[in-house]
């Protein structure tokens, strides 16, 4: 994971991330990749899955 940090409590799920970094342009070269799960990854402790990307138009 890029950026992301998972907070189970109880059913309660948080995501965390801080916007003010970048990991630079996507593949297409069109946004900035913010925050990504690189895929989709289990939920800690839990049967669920998450698919994550955060990302900004690029300038």
């Amino acid at each position: 994971m890029k950026n992301v940090e998972l907070n189970v409590e109880g059913t309660i799920l948080t995501v965390k991330i801080d916007l003010s970094k970048s990991f630079g342009p996507s593949s297409s070269g069109k946004t900035i990749i913010i925050a990504s799960t690189e895929g989709n990854i289990t939920i800690p402790d839990r049967d669920e899955k998450i698919g994550l990307n955060v990302y900004r138009k690029k300038a």
